[in-house]
């Protein structure tokens, strides 16, 4: 792996942003190499819950949200929590949340991810017709489900914004409608949004695979290597290994929750945390899923993964280092099993993974601030899978000094 001229480009990390970024650089005309400290797809895009979810285009700070962070630091198995162990850790991280749900920050927010939503909607397309894989998409909707009338009308607000974005879907009103969508679902849901454009893959994994295998049959490199720092050179980047030395012309960090440790080397200070994601998923049989399920009052989905049942979801900002709290994990299968009475909640799997969030829900899609030969992809939070498409055309357009199609400055790396 280690060379004496230097690597054209060399891309860290090879999940679903990573490949998608070497991909499309490699349609340009790029000699490209991935870097991953284990391989392909093994992190967040291994077990995520496999969805486009471009109609998701408000931000995770809100006005008003934190009137509910006091409760978040009692409720362990709740939709949003903090390990009490973590809470003085993520502080600073949690005031940068708090600006960012201030109202005039949630708007610009809000319109720059819905600006990046229609980018990647439309990047996805193209990207499925250059690598033949339709075949691992599932095109089936999405039911947003509510328990009441109440909880209904306070979702209202997000649907006006989504109407306000060309994001088509119907409004339901009792559970037999519902249950011409999605049977065997309880009748305590009473009201639903379903988006019919909403898509899934059959399973991320296999479609971050299938994406690393046309990259190399193309001439791409994929390589093990964890990368401990990076270094401003005269023609480039050096890039320090375990191993050795590696120059590049030019790097792109998309190195999902570790890229901020990349940044540092650098200099750069990025205000980066993880939302840690928990899921189960039941064999094949296991519910007759017809559509993507959103349980958007207990922060979980569930989606249809390879035939089988994935239950997953809520937010768990705790970092890197605590372990795993399976509980999670236990208590959205539980309360799967009430919603859905059918349900066999037998021979699970669990899986935790690191989503690497911002503080104002935007991901960072910029040149680095002291190294001009060092780009970033990364602090997608949920969203990587759905905006990976739409993140790789963009920094294909910065690394080639191509006019991107948005308005870059919201992705800026020196915006915090």
């Amino acid at each position: 792996m280690l060379q004496d001229n230097p690597t054209d480009i060399v891309v860290i990390g090879a999940g679903i942003i990573g490949i998608s970024t070497a991909l499309e650089l490699q349609k340009r005309g790029k000699q490209v190499l991935v870097l991953d400290r284990e391989g392909v797809g093994a992190g967040a895009s291994k077990g995520n819950a496999g969805a486009f979810a471009f109609t998701d285009i408000v931000p995770l700070a809100t006005p008003g949200i934190m009137r509910k962070a006091p409760k978040w630091l009692f409720d362990p198995l709740g939709p949003l929590s903090i390990p009490p162990s973590y809470a003085l850790n993520i502080a600073p991280w949690m005031l940068r949340f708090w600006r960012a749900s201030w109202q005039d920050r949630y708007a610009a927010a809000l319109s720059a991810q819905a600006a990046l939503m229609d980018h990647s909607r439309a990047a996805l397309e193209r990207q499925i017709a250059d690598v033949d894989g339709e075949a691992l998409m599932q095109r089936e909707g999405q039911l947003q489900l509510f328990e009441s009338e109440g909880e209904f009308r306070a979702s209202l607000p997000t649907w006006d914004r989504r109407k306000d974005h060309g994001i088509p879907f119907d409004l339901l009103d009792n559970p037999d409608a519902i249950a011409e969508i999605q049977p065997g679902l309880d009748r305590r849901f009473t009201h639903a949004g379903f988006t019919p454009t909403w898509m899934n893959t059959v399973d991320p994994a296999s479609w971050t695979r299938h994406l690393a295998t046309r990259f190399t049959a193309r001439g791409g490199q994929v390589e093990i290597a964890t990368i401990s720092a990076l270094t401003p050179m005269d023609a480039g980047v050096r890039l320090t290994t375990a191993i050795g030395e590696i120059d590049a012309r030019q790097v792109i960090v998309a190195a999902g929750a570790w890229s901020h440790h990349l940044a540092k080397t650098l200099g750069d200070r990025i205000p980066l945390e993880t939302e840690r994601g928990y899921n189960t998923t039941l064999p094949q049989g296991a519910f007759d899923l017809r559509t993507h399920l959103t349980f958007g009052g207990h922060g979980f989905v569930v989606t249809r993964i390879n035939g089988g049942v994935r239950i997953g979801g809520a937010v768990e900002l705790g970092g890197l280092e605590l372990p795993p709290n399976y509980k999670r994990a236990d208590a959205l299968l539980a309360k799967a099993g009430r919603f859905m009475p059918g349900l066999n909640l037998e021979g699970g799997t669990q899986w935790m993974g690191f989503r690497p969030s911002l503080p104002d829900s935007l991901p960072l899609i910029d040149r680095s601030a002291r190294a001009p030969q060092v780009f970033y992809a990364f602090g997608h939070g949920h969203l990587g899978l759905t905006q990976s498409a739409g993140t790789a055309e963009l920094v294909a357009d910065l690394v080639t000094n191509t006019k991107p199609a948005l308005d870059m400055k919201p992705f800026a790396s020196t915006r915090f």
